[in-house]
């Protein structure tokens, strides 16, 4: 398990994967309970399909951590003080940065060589943010001096970016931030100056902000506000460590030590064949120390090439997919 950032092959991922799947039914109490109610003899667990995927739901009103270690630090969703709120505890930091890194290396590039900018301001007004920390590290990796954040205030943001046309600009930014920011410079009739070294990241998110609308209407409206093909989208949440990135079209691709698979909305244990729409679930061995096998309330598909999409969330979700094995 400690060598998953050297994974190279589909077997490679396999043996990992059964090796921590062991590891957590021996270590993470919740978990444990989980299989046990299942019936499951992790002996004779030995393909993907047969782990089991805990309901995402569980870390709202569980500790789900290894009996081993000792974790200080968490992450928490983001919402309103009214809502239950999941909380993912983090036994090892340099597990998370390593991932982080590694990730942003394989698809856009060596963080070094960016100036990276942060319109996220629902994160940025909430503690225990997962996005923020991956910035943060970003930024303190690239160790420029433009680096920085910005709420509200798209004045500023906008004579940033101008001055920056000639350098290699990485812009995270929550959708409706993103949306906010191109209605500023609309109805201000503020046009940015066009830059082929500018790249915008989305990280999804309306939150009650602005009209949904599905991933290929919201990259088209980018597409056009910000006069560039990058806009590129990033795929985590909360309850991971690892991240997908999609490089356009929303199809993302994973790490080489993440996987998704697309189980049967209504039931769980059955799973779709590629191109078929259903709930993902995610390997991600990023998580050695929490749950690497989790079951979401996303609706996607999978691609060739391990590829996928992500197409929105499962209606009621509170009463079914995965939710069914929670009680």
């Amino acid at each position: 398990m400690e060598n998953i950032f050297s994974i190279q092959s589909e077997q490679d991922f396999l043996d990992a994967a059964l090796k921590t799947f062991r590891y957590q039914y021996e270590n993470i109490e919740i978990y444990r309970k989980f299989v046990d109610y299942l019936k499951i003899n992790p002996d004779e667990v030995s393909e993907l399909t047969k782990i089991p995927f805990l309901p995402i739901e569980m870390f709202k009103n569980h500790q789900i951590v290894d009996k081993n270690v000792s974790a200080n630090l968490y992450f928490q969703s983001s919402g309103t003080t009214q809502m239950n709120l999941s909380k993912h505890f983090i036994a090892d930091e340099n597990i998370y940065q390593e991932s982080i890194y590694k990730s942003f290396e394989q698809f856009i590039g060596k963080p070094e060589d960016f100036i990276f900018l942060g319109l996220l301001p629902s994160y940025l007004e909430k503690q225990n943010s997962s996005l923020i920390y991956m910035v943060d590290y970003l930024m303190k990796k690239s160790a420029k001096p433009e680096n920085g954040y910005f709420l509200y205030n798209h004045s500023d943001l906008f004579e940033l970016l101008n001055t920056l046309k000639d350098k290699k600009v990485i812009l995270f930014g929550v959708s409706f931030a993103l949306l906010d920011f191109l209605d500023y410079c609309d109805s201000n009739a503020q046009t940015l100056a066009l830059s082929d070294t500018l790249t915008i990241i989305e990280t999804g998110g309306m939150k009650g902000r602005k009209e949904e609308m599905t991933k290929d209407e919201l990259l088209t409206i980018l597409q056009e506000g910000f006069k560039t093909d990058k806009i590129y989208s990033e795929y985590s949440m909360t309850e991971l460590l690892s991240q997908a990135y999609s490089l356009g079209e929303n199809v993302y691709q994973c790490p080489n030590w993440m996987r998704i698979l697309v189980r049967n909305a209504e039931d769980p244990f059955n799973y779709e064949k590629e191109g078929r729409t259903g709930a993902i679930n995610i390997i991600d061995l990023g998580n050695i120390h929490s749950c690497a096998f989790i079951a979401t309330q996303d609706l996607g598909k999978t691609l060739p090439d391990g590829k996928f999409q992500v197409l929105g969330r499962i209606d009621h979700s509170d009463i079914r997919g995965c939710s069914l094995l929670v009680s």
